[in-house]
């Protein structure tokens, strides 16, 4: 619902979502990569900003570190100016916090901090995540009014229709009688605890 609202005003947006199954979708490069991707192919300064990273690095045949790469994320802010960017990152909490020192998870609350506490006049941050309290901790001194959506009624209507997509579609569950998938439904959703 949110990419889609801010799809339609016309803003640039760049969307990242932690996958802990896909090993593409779990540390802080893989989401600077991505956004930089994205706003890359929708802003041709921020084409030009990754071109030229690009070439400072032997035309792609060095490795990029984590640092250039928020550098370069950084750049991009200022040099949109007034031009709004969205950072849209999903399921934060499935980033890994248990390997590395710091861990994946670590390095990305620390971006973020650092990008919100950098006060850019043109970037709007929204992050959803598991209640984690390390997440909790690190995120709730850079707002003043987060927002929770776990015991929101559309949330939770969200799950539900989720939750219910899945068992229609799923070959094996077709054949199971309407009051077991009417009952596996219900269950999954009251115990999805806003997941």
């Amino acid at each position: 619902m949110i990419i889609e609202d801010i799809k339609s005003s016309g803003d640039l947006m760049a969307f990242f979502y932690f996958d802990a199954k896909d090993p593409g979708k779990c540390r802080l490069r893989d989401l600077l990569s991505s956004i930089l991707l994205q706003l890359c192919n929708k802003s041709g300064q921020c084409h030009n900003l990754l071109s030229q990273l690009y070439t400072e690095h032997n035309d792609g045949t060095e490795v990029l570190s984590e640092l250039a790469l928020v550098a370069c994320l950084k750049r991009t802010i200022q040099i949109l100016g007034q031009i709004p960017i969205y950072l849209v990152i999903d399921a934060l909490d499935l980033c890994p916090n248990n390997t590395g020192m710091p861990a994946p998870r670590e390095k990305v609350l620390d971006l973020l901090e650092d990008l919100i506490t950098l006060q850019y006049s043109n970037l709007r941050v929204c992050v959803t995540s598991g209640l984690e309290h390390d997440i909790r901790t690190a995120l709730a001194p850079l707002t003043s009014t987060p927002v929770s959506l776990h015991e929101e009624n559309g949330h939770r209507e969200d799950i539900t229709y989720y939750v219910k997509s899945l068992v229609h579609e799923d070959r094996e569950m077709r054949d199971w009688s309407a009051e077991d998938r009417h009952l596996v439904i219900g269950s999954l959703s009251e115990r999805a605890d806003g997941m």
